[in-house]
């Protein structure tokens, strides 16, 4: 079902597949890779093997095109919902720390694939 209603993104969102690498931030070696669904100067939509409770901070490395180097940053799961049975889940992330230089690569990135659409 496909929601019909306001648009509450503060951020354009783009349909993006992203490599990025993953683990809960106080974890250190639990580390996983993924990719993006979605993207935003705001937060993203990953595809996780595990379900995540709301409110779990995630470290997260993620590599974009206007960048050789893989973006570090920190995020908060804003929800995981179950796509496969005990396999897939949609997580929901919102940023929490991104740097200037960083957040400059993804407005770059959101911008030119909006262009492109």
């Amino acid at each position: 079902m496909d929601y019909t209603g306001p648009e509450r993104r503060k951020y354009p969102r783009i349909a993006g597949r992203f490599i990025v690498s993953y683990r809960i931030l106080e974890e250190d070696d639990n580390v996983d890779i993924t990719q993006t669904k979605n993207l935003s100067l705001g937060g993203m939509l990953l595809t996780t093997n595990k379900q995540f409770e709301p409110g779990t901070n995630l470290a997260l490395e993620i590599r974009l095109p206007f960048d050789p180097n893989p973006i570090m940053l920190i995020a908060k799961v804003l929800s995981s919902n179950e796509i496969t049975k005990g396999l897939i889940y949609d997580t929901r992330l919102m940023f929490l720390y991104v740097d200037d230089k960083h957040k400059k690569t993804i407005g770059q990135t959101v911008d030119y694939y909006i262009k492109k659409e």
